[in-house]
């Protein structure tokens, strides 16, 4: 039910109250303190696992919530956990519910999500980040802690994956994934924001050196065998493939990641395109959104807030031939059905088809 004290309707991000990004003589430095509760089997924070309790609220647009999109797929976790969807764009005060009828989350019956967190914490002061999982018993926020989310719905919700779903953080590769998810983590998550988000010319050359060693470095890796790690796909495949995927649409632009851009880059490309066809991945991405987010939210960056019409993306449907490095994406599972029809991406903001 929503909070008795549920807001007006809301009316979308307020274009007079952008956020600023950039600091200017300064290199970006992300704000890692999330709030750390985890829903957990045995319910030891308070939240235990629990069928139609939580919603996660995210949005297609952001890399970090995509992952959580992608999990939940492959997992099977749909019915067990609803899913708000907040708009591509945002100000300076909260990711709004601006795609659903009045602006209005139809469960938690609130305009931002904010008022999520401010239903748990009052005058919350750090940022207002998805993806979230908010209690709809009481409309507070539970965790923002995004690298934990996904985890936990490997770890936590087994009892409610679906038949075949894949071990996406298997113990005896548990070590090796968190050491691949660390370096992919500073050097291409991050590191794309440390190019775009820089405020001096040495702090943005030092990332981009970064960015690119590391990619080079994977794509030496994926030379040689299919997936990051093992013979499946893997939480850390995950975590690379939402950065991959907005890499020429936005990154190497907006952000001047542009020594080359993905689809000059035969392995990492071929990689992309593996993921992007396997289902729970390429069904989870909506260009139009990625696209509209960074170009209009980053007003500092791109002050006029013009969306690019390209770049062309007909080619993410075109073979990969990954497959003759070996393995199977699922193991011995099985993919996950396709979309829920009112989950589904619009068809006209995926990929040509024709």
């Amino acid at each position: 039910m929503p909070p008795a004290d549920t807001p007006a309707a809301g009316t979308g991000p307020d274009a007079a109250n952008p956020g600023r990004y950039v600091t200017e003589g300064q290199g970006f430095v992300r704000d890692t303190k999330y709030i750390e509760t985890r829903i957990t089997a045995d319910g030891r924070d308070g939240y235990p696992v629990e069928a139609g309790r939580y919603r996660l609220v995210a949005a297609r647009a952001c890399p970090w919530a995509n992952r959580t999109l992608i999990v939940r797929r492959l997992l099977g976790l749909e019915d067990a956990i609803s899913l708000g969807l907040c708009g591509p764009t945002h100000d300076a005060d909260s990711w709004t519910f601006d795609l659903d009828p009045g602006g209005l989350d139809p469960v938690l019956g609130i305009p931002r999500i904010k008022d999520a967190y401010e239903r748990r914490f009052p005058d919350y002061p750090k940022g207002i980040t998805v993806p979230a999982i908010v209690d709809v018993p009481s409309g507070a926020v539970v965790t923002n802690d995004f690298p934990q989310i996904t985890i936990d719905f490997s770890l936590e919700w087994t009892a409610f994956h679906r038949d075949g779903a894949p071990e996406l953080y298997p113990d005896a590769l548990r070590a090796e994934i968190d050491e691949v998810n660390q370096g992919v983590y500073t050097e291409v998550n991050n590191g794309v924001y440390r190019c775009g988000f820089a405020g001096d010319q040495a702090s943005y050359e030092a990332a981009y050196d970064r960015l690119f060693t590391k990619l080079d470095e994977l794509s030496e890796r994926l030379s040689r065998q299919r997936y990051l790690v093992g013979k499946t796909i893997t939480e850390a495949d995950v975590r690379l493939f939402t950065t991959l995927t907005r890499f020429d649409p936005v990154y190497h632009g907006h952000f001047k990641c542009n020594r080359s851009t993905l689809s000059a880059l035969p392995v990492l490309w071929a990689y992309a395109r593996d993921l992007f066809q396997t289902p729970g991945f390429g069904d989870t991405v909506d260009f139009t959104q990625i696209k509209q987010h960074y170009y209009i939210v980053h007003r500092d960056i791109n002050p006029t807030g013009i969306v690019p019409k390209g770049p062309d993306l007909s080619h993410w449907l075109t073979p990969h031939h990954r497959e003759q490095l070996g393995g199977r994406p699922f193991g011995d599972g099985t993919p996950p059905p396709p979309p829920k029809p009112a989950e589904a991406v619009p068809a006209e903001n995926w990929v040509p088809t024709e």
